[in-house]
């Protein structure tokens, strides 16, 4: 009978729409019909969580009360409330502040089928970014055998608000972190329904790109994403760095600072904050970052690593050899100036970090200023897990994407080289949705690189028939597979000037480690 009903709604709600039908989904809080495209079903817009409007702004997620009858899940949701785009020559998504949504790309189900899942956490740096960009699209990876979930969770201040008035309301004493939140109860929603779709709960790789995977190096130490999750990719990002240079990040502090977001918005009470227009939220004042607080983020990731308080799963990290290039525009930097700019960007610097990158002649400056941003936003970031990752039993392996992509000198993407973002075109298998001149060469590291990510999430190791193999990485300066052509093991690159930057966050700590 139920498949009777399924069949006459479903034909209802696809009749001309030019797709062919996916098999209906029973989920834990009903069904939902999706499509099939090119060989893969794919389920748009599926809520985990209740809209967070209202009342529940600003509160944990809500779950999402049983429907009868099937629900239509042929289109993405709006993103979460933002400005901009998290990658330049992003079509801007549309967006709501009713957002929380996933999607999932799976294989045609068999009986019995329990394939690995890859929930995906978009970057954007937590202030935007959308979990249906067609770059993030599963379907590639799906027809290798893996389930993608790709995840929405609360932006900038509607995400990271943190204040004493919140703080009162929650029984832990805490405020900030409802993006995290967000994620949680999208890995719970996977926990209770990916079965339905075919995935396996217990092979369930979280990954992300840039604030996505900040945002895993805090799950990975958070106690409530406890069991959600066995295996862990963090691409170009990680939250590491000494708390002494973001202060801003402990509880006390983000209290102080989201009190005077509040008074800047002519707020005097919560209320009042609650029934502000979701767009007055946005803005460039507007908080976007983790907190450090007693529920969902008890201790930075790096102390939880120090003292063993975190999740033991493998773990495949790394970063790109330009990150800086799609990020920092160096055609003003000038040798005489160099270390001025730097210092009024990022505060007085220690003689030993500057003389790490020399700066004598203009051209010099430019790329050590591109140097210098790669390893402070990154690279120490990717070095420093990899080596506080080793104190479990877990294998880490750990990565550098060297391959410049072709992209047009007329192009939002020119001179970019293996920027940050450069990597998402192969590891999603996507070279197909840019119509530039791809050689055999980007063909082949897109193959290599998609099934390495999937068999990871497979089996917890990259390596298999057809792909060269990935060591995995042990010590301060183990072999690191560099992405490239070709493909091959090398060593840390950069490796200098992280040990730099490790003894003066070594200094700032006041202590030391993997020397």
């Amino acid at each position: 009978m139920w498949k009777a009903i399924c069949s006459g709604v479903l034909t209802l709600l696809f009749s001309g729409a030019g797709w062919a039908l996916a098999a209906p989904v029973m989920t834990a809080d009903g069904a939902v019909a999706g499509q099939r495209q090119a060989g893969v079903d794919v389920y748009r817009g599926i809520a985990f969580a209740l809209p967070p409007l209202g009342a529940l702004r600003w509160r944990p997620p809500q779950p999402v009360p049983a429907w009868k009858g099937v629900r239509d899940a042929s289109k993405f949701a709006p993103a979460c409330m933002q400005q901009g785009v998290s990658m330049p020559g992003e079509t801007a998504p549309s967006i709501s502040e009713d957002c929380l949504y996933l999607n999932v790309w799976a294989p045609p189900r068999r009986a019995g089928q329990r394939l690995p899942v890859i929930v995906w956490i978009h970057g954007g740096g937590y202030a935007n970014g959308s979990a249906s960009m067609p770059l993030y699209h599963g379907d590639r990876l799906a027809r290798k055998g893996v389930l993608v979930v790709t995840i929405a969770y609360r932006l900038g201040a509607l995400g990271f608000l943190a204040h004493p008035a919140l703080s009162a309301e929650s029984p832990h004493g805490s405020s900030g972190n409802y993006g995290l939140m967000d994620q949680i109860a999208a890995l719970e929603w996977v926990q209770r329904n990916i079965a339905a779709f075919g995935g396996d709960p217990k092979r369930v790789t979280i990954a992300g790109q840039s604030a996505g995977a900040m945002a895993v190096s805090a799950l990975l130490v958070s106690p409530r994403a406890k069991g959600l999750f066995q295996r862990a990719i963090a691409q170009s990002g990680g939250l590491f760095e000494p708390l002494q240079l973001a202060p801003g990040y402990m509880l006390t502090n983000a209290e102080r600072d989201g009190a005077s977001y509040m008074d800047a918005l002519g707020a005097t009470t919560l209320e009042a904050m609650r029934a502000l227009p979701a767009d007055r939220l946005l803005g460039p004042n507007a908080i976007s970052h983790p907190v450090i607080e007693p529920e969902v983020l008890p201790l930075s990731p790096y102390d939880a690593y120090v003292q063993g308080r975190y999740h033991d799963v493998p773990l495949l990290i790394g970063s790109n050899s330009e990150e800086a290039r799609s990020l920092v525009d160096v055609t003003a930097v000038r040798a005489s100036r160099f270390e001025a700019d730097i210092s009024a960007s990022f505060g007085p610097l220690p003689p030993a970090l500057l003389a790490a990158y020399p700066h004598a002649t203009d051209a010099q400056a430019r790329e050590a200023r591109l140097g210098f941003e790669r390893d402070l936003r990154f690279g120490w970031d990717m070095w420093a897990w990899a080596r506080l990752a080793q104190s479990g039993r877990s294998p880490v392996y750990y990565y550098s994407f060297e391959q410049r992509p072709p992209f047009p000198a007329d192009s939002v993407y020119a001179g970019w080289g293996a920027s940050h973002f450069a990597e998402l075109w192969y590891m999603f298998d996507h070279l197909g949705q840019a119509p530039w001149m791809w050689r055999d060469a980007d063909h082949r590291l897109a193959a290599a690189m998609s099934s390495y990510w999937v068999r990871f999430a497979a089996t917890g190791n990259p390596n298999g028939k057809g792909t060269p193999h990935w060591p995995a990485f042990r010590g301060a300066t183990g072999q690191v597979l560099r992405l490239g052509d070709p493909i091959r093991p090398g060593p840390v690159p950069a490796l200098d000037h992280l040990r730099v930057f490790d003894a003066v966050y070594a200094e700032l700590r006041g202590r030391a480690f993997g020397k």
